[in-house]
């Protein structure tokens, strides 16, 4: 209580000041932020002291051991040029990046898309460190870094990588929001941003969440602290104000309608004018994929222009684990005979991934008793693959998952694995034939991907990256199938495990060649490229 009377104390009157009074908001600011640089200098220079101490121990136990064929690998990309008169800004520079992801031990592709970011990072600053903003109390660092390591195959240099815990997440929780809830999450996010900078203030502040507020904060409090964000999703789009309308997608179909619905569009009309001052503040920005970039692009853009922002948007594509799964998968007739009729669905137990509209087309699939030449004495299976966060929600979604396929009568036919291990994974992509993914507007879909690397054909949702930059055309001819409703869906199956072995085989080659867009290294190069405007914002600015 007395953390949220001085955060309210500090913060309301900032507020204030930003709505009535400009100038008395930057005096405001300024005494704020010196007020907690000041206050987390102590703890800035343990945690340098701490790197120094772990890398002396590290390169002590490394000392006989071979340089890496990884490193010399990832050397090369320290190469990137930002296009800034960024001097030395370079492999000597020596400061701290704080990632802020309050969910950083989730699992999942947002999860991938950071620690591929700090490995870029330490590769091309190995003197800098990266702090990573968690509210995952119940695992310490040496627990979250070999789940890294199992989960994604990425291997971090553990001295200069590490934690700091926040004890306000709850503030971003949507059920702490049960009404007005985007505007709710907004504001706990300040709470959780001011929650970290009273930890410690770094030298170079970069959302990887979708936390827009969390960087507005950063830029008022701390001017010479640049920001980047690297959005998956945008927190409102043009789709959800058009899905209040009658025909309308997600969760929110349709409730546009009446009083109480013009009420809610004008809250998000509102909060989406303010999400859109909030994203001019932010001074790199980069985007996961074309279909966050048109909607972000749509919302900040003219915001950033009246502030004198860069508004070259950058579209970054997340890493994928594309060359590990082609070394891992072969695709040629001889693995044909090791693939079955299987289905597989790599994603989270998350609502929004609709698990529930992908038992119900197979069910539909499967009791419509299909004929399929390729497997005439093998009954199709559904593989559910997914992390559960560490909330009662998530295991609670599993177990109703697990009910919905007894009630639809397939529980047989339906097998549910829970946080896997990577090679577990490889070891169905191996056998299964078709990758599905059934969320409406995924902001990319880095399991789809993993999918194609594998060469399975794809049955996916006919909207965000799956449809405009995964399952698109290759040289002239489809890598999978688009979907909508379950009756869609179980089509898209139907389709997709008929094919001739010829057509499949293509087909899966096509896809294989589609995925090879999306690797660890083209992230890296693109992240760095961005990083160093980081970097050289930081030098300019303490320079001045």
């Amino acid at each position: 209580m007395s953390f949220l009377l001085i955060l309210l104390s500090l913060l309301l009157p900032a507020i204030v000041s930003i709505v009535f009074l400009p100038t008395v908001a930057r005096f405001a600011a300024v005494l704020v932020g010196h007020h907690l640089r000041r206050s987390s200098r102590t703890r800035r220079e343990l945690l340098q002291a701490r790197v120094a101490s772990e890398t002396k121990t590290h390169e002590a136990g490394q000392k006989s051991e071979k340089k890496k064929k990884d490193d010399d690998d990832w050397e090369q990309i320290g190469t990137t040029t930002s296009g800034l008169n960024s001097g030395k800004a370079d492999s000597d520079w020596d400061g701290i990046v704080g990632f802020f992801h309050p969910f950083c031990n989730a699992g999942g592709g947002g999860e991938r898309v950071l620690w591929a970011a700090i490995r870029a990072t330490q590769k091309r600053w190995p003197q800098a460190t990266c702090i990573v903003y968690t509210g995952d109390h119940d695992v310490d660092k040496a627990a979250i870094l070999k789940r890294v390591k199992d989960r994604f195959n990425i291997h971090l240099y553990s001295p200069t990588v590490h934690f700091l815990y926040l004890s306000t997440r709850d503030w971003v929780l949507a059920s702490t929001w049960p009404r007005f809830t985007l505007l709710g999450q907004s504001f706990g996010s300040l709470v959780l941003a001011y929650d970290a900078f009273t930890l410690l203030v770094p030298d170079i502040f970069i959302d990887t969440m979708g936390y827009a507020f969390a960087l507005g904060l950063s830029s008022f409090l701390f001017p010479t602290v640049p920001t980047g964000a690297y959005v998956h999703y945008p927190t409102i789009s043009t789709d959800m104000l058009d899905s209040l309308q009658a025909g309308g997608q997600g969760v929110n179909a349709g409730t546009g309608t009446g009083y109480r619905g013009m009420a809610k569009k004008k809250y998000w009309q509102l909060f989406a004018k303010l999400y859109s001052k909030v994203g001019s503040t932010i001074d790199v920005v980069m985007t996961n994929s074309t279909w966050t970039q048109g909607h972000i692009k749509s919302l900040w853009e003219p915001y950033r222009v009246k502030r004198c922002k860069a508004i070259d948007i950058d579209v970054v594509f997340p890493p994928v684990a594309v060359e590990e799964v082609i070394a891992a998968v072969p695709v040629t007739e001889a693995s044909e005979a090791n693939r079955g009729p299987y289905l597989l669905y790599i994603a989270q137990f998350r609502p929004e991934k609709n698990h529930r509209l992908i038992l119900k087309a197979f069910a539909s699939f499967l009791h419509s008793k299909p004929k399929l030449p390729a497997y005439p004495n093998e009954t199709p299976k559904l593989v559910l693959i997914g992390s559960v966060r560490n909330s009662h929600d998530d295991a609670k979604r599993v177990y109703e998952l697990r009910l919905l396929a007894h009630e639809l009568n397939i529980k047989d036919d339906v097998e549910f694995i829970c946080d896997a291990p990577w090679p577990q994974m490889l070891e169905w992509m191996r056998k299964a034939s078709v990758g599905v993914n059934a969320m409406w507007n995924e902001h990319f879909g880095i399991g789809v991907v993993e999918y194609q690397a594998a060469g399975m054909i794809s049955v996916v949702n006919e909207s965000g990256g799956p449809k405009l930059d995964i399952v698109v055309e290759v040289d002239g001819k489809p890598t999978g199938f688009h979907a909508t409703t379950a009756e869609q869906y179980a089509d898209g199956f139907r389709k997709a495990l008929s094919l001739s072995p010829q057509e499949t085989l293509a087909m899966r080659q096509r896809a294989r060649k589609s995925a090879e867009r999306f690797t660890d290294r083209g992230f890296a190069e693109k992240w760095l490229a961005n990083a160093e405007k980081l970097v050289a914002l930081r030098i300019e600015r303490t320079s001045r």
